[in-house]
C-alpha cells in the first residue's frame, strides 16, 4: 500500500525534472532566464543554511495560521447557520455567492489601505480566501445530513447541542473537511497575495525581492519551490485528520 503510494508521485517528479534539465540543455537557457532543477536545488540550500529564507517563512506561516483558523471557523458557523435557517439561507445566500465571485487579488490592495500591511491585514486576506469553500462545503455537508438520523435524535429528544455533536458533526464531517483541504492550499495562496500588497518579511516578499532587485532567479525558483513544500506539508496534515476521524482520502 505505502509503495503503491509513494513510488509513483517520485516516478512522476523524477520525470518532471528529467524534463526541465533537458529543456534547459536543449535550449541553452541562462540560469537568469530559466535556471535548471540542479541551480534551483543548490540556491534551494544555500537560501536555507544563510538565513535568507528562514524569516520570510516565519512570517508567510503565521499569517496562513492565523488566517486558515479565523476563516475556517467562520466558514464553518457560516455553513452551519445557512444549512439549518430557511431565512439565513434566503437573505445571506446570494452574498456568499457573490463575495465568492469576486477575486481576492482585487480586494487585498483595499484591504492593505484599510488595516496596513502587518500581520493581522494579511491575516484577513487569507482569512477571505479559506472562507467561502469552507463555508459552502459545510452548508452542503450539513443540508446532506440524512434527515432518518435527524428524525431519530428528535424521537430521543436530545438537545441542539447534543444533536449537532452526536449526528450532524460526525455525519457532516468528511465533507467538512473536503472544504478544509481546499481552504488550506488557499490560505498559502491568499498569504503570497497579502504579501504582494507589502510587507517587510514573507515569501511573498522574497519573490518580489528576487525578481527585482536582487534580479536572483534561482532564489525566485527556491521561494516557489518553498511555498510548494508548504502547501503539500499542509495539505498532508488535513488528510490525516480526515484519515483519523472520517473517511479515507482519495
Amino acid at each position: 500500500m505505502i509503495r503503491d503510494r509513494v513510488v509513483p508521485p517520485l516516478v512522476a517528479l523524477a520525470a518532471f525534472l528529467a524534463g526541465w534539465q533537458l529543456l534547459v540543455f536543449v535550449g541553452n537557457y541562462p540560469p537568469f532566464i530559466l535556471p535548471g532543477p540542479l541551480v534551483v536545488g543548490e540556491r534551494f540550500v544555500v537560501a536555507w543554511t544563510d538565513g535568507t529564507m528562514a524569516p520570510h517563512v516565519v512570517t508567510t506561516l503565521a499569517e496562513i495560521g492565523c488566517g486558515f483558523v479565523g476563516g475556517a471557523l467562520a466558514g464553518m458557523l457560516t455553513g452551519y447557520v445557512l444549512a439549518r435557517s430557511r431565512l439565513a439561507n434566503r437573505v445571506l445566500s446570494p452574498y456568499l455567492v457573490a463575495g465568492s465571485a469576486v477575486p481576492i487579488l482585487a480586494l487585498a490592495p483595499l484591504i492593505a489601505l484599510w488595516f496596513g500591511s502587518g500581520l493581522f491585514a494579511h491575516s484577513v486576506i487569507v482569512a477571505l480566501i479559506v472562507f467561502f469553500p469552507v463555508a459552502v462545503s459545510t452548508w452542503v455537508a450539513v443540508h446532506g445530513v440524512d434527515r432518518r438520523l435527524l428524525e431519530m435524535a428528535r424521537s430521543y429528544r436530545v438537545t441542539r447541542g447534543q444533536r449537532l455533536r452526536m449526528v450532524e458533526l460526525p455525519a457532516a464531517l468528511p465533507g467538512i473537511l473536503g472544504g478544509l483541504r481546499i481552504g488550506v492550499t488557499l490560505a498559502v495562496v491568499g498569504a503570497i497575495i497579502a504579501e504582494w500588497t507589502g510587507g517587510e518579511t514573507g515569501l511573498g516578499v522574497l519573490i518580489n525581492l528576487a525578481r527585482g532587485s536582487l534580479f536572483d532567479i534561482p532564489l525566485l525558483f527556491a521561494a516557489l519551490l518553498t511555498i510548494a513544500l508548504i502547501g503539500v506539508a499542509l495539505y498532508s496534515l488535513v488528510v490525516l485528520v480526515e484519515r483519523r476521524y472520517a473517511i479515507p482520502a482519495v
